[in-house]
C-alpha cells in the first residue's frame, strides 16, 4: 500500500516512467471474460458496445477495486479489458490520463500530494476531493463522488496493550509517552520514520517526542506481527489493511487530523467519460457503500485467507445485489 504514498526518487525516475509511457503505451492486459449480468446496476446494460480499459495499481486493495470496476462495466454490457496490476502510482494514473486506460479507483491524497504537488493536506474529505477534482480537470480526468473508504495512515495496538493502557486517541499516546516514557514503543517502515507527513510530522503536531531507542523500523508485513505479538506496543498501520480485523488491533483515532484523507473515488478520462457518460451512473451506488470496514474486510479475504482478488470483487459485488452470474 505504501506505493500510493511515495513520491517519484527524482525528477529523472519520473521522466523516465512518463517517457516509457508515452513511448510505448500499456501493452498487457486481457479481456475479462466473466459471464457477469445486471444486478441492481446496469441494468438496460447502459454499456452495450462500448470498449473500457480499466487500471489499478498492483496492491491487494487496488487489485479488489480495479476489478469491482470492470466487472461492474461489464455487467453493463461493456466490453473491458483488464490493465490492472501496474506497479507503482504513476503508471496507472498516467495510463488514465493519456487514455490508454479509462478509469480507475484512486486516492484523493494521493492526487493532491503526490501528482499535484501540494505539502499540505486539506483537513476535510470532501473539500480534499473538491480540490482535486478541481485541480485535475485541467489534465483531463474528471473524478466522481468519492466514497468514505479511507486509506490513510494511523497507529495501532493488540488488545492485551489496550485493556492495560487504555489509549484511544493519539493525544492519548502523547499524555502516555510524558507520563510513561518507556510505554511507549513503536514500530514502523523507514519511510513513515523519515517523512515529514509520517513519525517527524506526527510528533510535531502532537508534541511527542519519542527517543530513538523508542523506535524500531521494519517492513509493513511484520509491524502487524510484532504489534499483535505485543513486542511493540504500537505500529504503523494502513488503515484499510485487512489484518487489523484479523489480528483484533485497536487504532488510534488522529484527533487532531494531521494524516491526509486518502478517500478512495473513480478517477476517469474525461473524454472516455464524455463518450461512455453511463460510467458515472454504474459505478455511484457501488462507490456510496466502499468503506473501510468492508475494505478490510476484502482485503482480509486475500492478505490473510488467501484468495484471488478477482474472485473476492466478484464474489463482494454478487452478495450486494449489484451484478448477478
Amino acid at each position: 500500500m505504501r506505493y500510493r504514498l511515495r513520491v517519484a526518487a527524482s525528477a529523472a525516475t519520473g521522466l523516465a516512467l512518463l517517457a516509457a509511457l508515452s513511448g510505448c503505451g500499456l501493452t498487457s492486459g486481457s479481456p475479462l471474460a466473466d459471464n457477469v449480468h445486471p444486478g441492481s446496476i446496469g441494468k438496460g446494460e447502459p454499456l452495450k458496445g462500448a470498449d473500457i480499459t480499466v487500471t489499478s495499481k498492483e496492491f491487494t486493495e487496488q487489485l479488489i477495486l480495479g476489478a469491482i470496476m470492470g466487472l461492474a462495466f461489464k455487467a453493463a454490457g461493456a466490453d473491458v479489458l483488464d490493465r490492472t496490476g501496474i506497479q507503482g502510482s504513476i503508471g496507472a494514473r498516467e495510463a488514465v490520463k493519456s487514455g490508454d486506460a479509462d478509469a480507475m479507483y484512486e486516492y484523493t491524497g494521493t492526487a493532491w500530494i503526490t501528482y499535484q504537488g501540494h505539502s499540505n493536506p486539506i483537513p476535510d474529505p470532501e473539500k480534499q476531493w473538491e480540490a482535486v477534482r478541481e485541480a485535475d480537470a485541467k489534465n483531463g480526468i474528471t473524478w466522481l463522488p468519492p466514497s468514505s473508504l479511507n486509506n490513510t495512515y494511523a497507529l495501532a495496538m493488540n488488545q492485551a496493550n489496550y485493556k492495560k493502557y487504555g489509549t484511544n486517541t493519539l493525544s492519548d499516546v502523547t499524555r502516555l509517552s510524558k507520563s510513561d516514557p518507556g510505554a511507549v514503543t513503536l514500530c514502523v517502515e523507514s519511510e513513515f520514520a523519515n517523512r515529514a507527513d509520517g513519525l517527524p510530522g506526527m510528533e510535531k503536531k502532537y508534541g511527542m517526542h519519542l527517543p530513538a531507542r523508542n523506535i524500531t523500523q521494519m517492513d509493513t508485513g511484520i509491524i502487524y506481527t510484532q504489534v499483535s505479538k505485543g513486542s511493540c506496543r504500537y505500529g504503523e498501520v494502513f488503515t484499510t489493511d485487512g489484518r487489523i480485523k484479523a489480528m483484533h488491533l485497536q487504532v488510534m483515532k488522529d484527533d487532531k487530523h494531521f494524516f491526509p484523507n486518502y478517500n478512495v473515488a473513480p478517477e476517469i478520462n474525461t473524454k472516455s467519460l464524455k463518450k461512455y457518460p453511463a460510467m458515472a451512473q454504474v459505478l455511484a451506488p457501488i462507490t456510496k457503500k466502499l468503506n473501510n470496514t468492508v475494505s478490510q474486510d476484502l482485503n482480509a479475504k486475500v492478505d490473510v485467507e488467501g484468495q484471488d482478488p478477482h474472485t473476492v470483487a466478484k464474489d463482494w459485488l454478487v452478495k450486494e445485489g449489484f451484478i448477478t452470474e
